[in-house]
C-alpha cells in the first residue's frame, strides 16, 4: 500500500510544467498589453495629425472671415460731373470688407465691352495692408499680375493735388498703353486709384486722367466728416477741364528723378 506522503508528493517534472505554463501566461499577457498600448499610441498620432491638417476642426481657432464682397444695398457715394459718356457704358460697384473697408469702383467700357477706364475710391479699414505695395492693387485693376513692375510716368495736377502716374516698366514713350494713377490721403485714410486708356498720345492720356479726377464729386459722406472736408477743400482747387493745359502739365526735368521701377 502507498503511503499518504507518497501520494501527495509533487515530482520535479510537474513543477517544471507548471512554471512553463505560468511563464507562457505572463508572456501572453505582456504581448496583449503591448499591443493595446501600441494601438492607443497609433490613434493618438492619427488624432494629432488630423488636428494639424484640419485646423477648422479645432474649437480654439475661429473660422476665417470672408474677404471683399459686393454690397448691393449700399448707395453710391461718388459721381463724375459732366462726363462725356456718349461712346461708353459705366458701371458702379460697391465692395465692403468685414474689417470696415469700402471700395467704390466706377468702370467704363467701349461699345465692344472692352474696359477703357476705371476709378476706385478705397476707404481703408482694419484690413488695409501697409506692407503690400500700392502698385500691386493697381496692376490687378489694369488686368495684370500683382507682381508686375511699374515705373513713374510723371505727375498731373488735380484738385486733389499732384497725382502720380504709372505705366508698366519698359513701355516706350511713344507706345500707346494704358496709364495707371494713384493718390493717397492719410487723413482721412483714403486711396484714389485707377487707369485710363483714353487718348492716342501720352499727353492726351494724362489729360484724360486729370479731367476724370477733377470731375470726381462726393454725393454723400455718410458718417465721415473728414471725407466731406477733403472734398470741400478739393472743390476750391478745381480747375476747368482743359485737355491742352492738362496734357502739358508735367514736372519736366524733375521726372527724370522720379522714374524708376517700383
Amino acid at each position: 500500500m502507498q503511503s499518504p506522503e507518497a501520494s501527495t508528493a509533487v515530482s520535479p517534472t510537474q513543477i517544471h510544467l507548471t512554471l512553463l505554463a505560468f511563464a507562457d501566461e505572463v508572456v501572453g499577457t505582456l504581448a496583449h498589453l503591448i499591443a493595446y498600448v501600441g494601438a492607443l499610441a497609433l490613434f493618438a498620432i492619427l488624432g494629432l495629425a488630423a488636428l494639424g491638417h484640419l485646423p477648422e476642426l479645432r474649437g480654439d481657432q475661429p473660422a476665417p472671415r470672408p474677404g471683399w464682397g459686393v454690397a448691393d444695398r449700399s448707395h453710391p457715394a461718388f459721381t463724375l460731373s459732366r462726363f462725356d459718356s456718349a461712346d461708353k457704358t459705366m458701371s458702379y460697384t460697391i465692395l465692403r470688407h468685414p474689417e470696415g473697408g469700402r471700395k467704390d469702383v466706377l468702370r467704363w467700357a467701349d461699345a465692344a465691352g472692352k474696359p477703357v477706364a476705371e476709378l476706385e475710391v478705397y476707404r481703408e479699414g482694419a484690413e488695409f495692408d501697409v506692407a503690400r505695395p500700392a502698385t500691386a492693387d493697381l496692376a490687378v485693376q489694369m488686368g495684370a499680375e500683382a507682381s508686375t513692375p511699374f515705373e513713374l510716368a510723371g505727375l498731373i495736377d488735380t484738385k486733389f493735388g499732384p497725382v502720380a502716374l504709372f505705366r508698366p516698366t519698359g513701355t516706350m514713350e511713344g507706345e500707346r498703353a494704358c496709364l495707371g494713377y494713384l493718390k493717397r490721403s492719410e487723413e482721412p485714410a483714403l486711396q484714389i486709384s485707377g487707369f485710363s486708356c483714353r487718348g492716342d498720345t501720352l499727353p492726351a492720356r494724362r489729360a484724360a486722367i486729370a479731367c476724370t479726377l477733377n470731375r470726381l464729386t462726393l454725393l454723400t459722406s455718410g458718417n465721415e466728416p473728414k471725407l466731406a472736408e477733403l472734398f470741400a477743400r478739393a472743390e476750391l482747387k478745381r480747375r476747368g477741364c482743359d485737355p491742352a493745359a492738362a496734357a502739358d502739365w508735367l514736372l519736366g526735368h524733375a521726372n527724370a528723378q522720379l522714374r524708376g521701377t517700383l
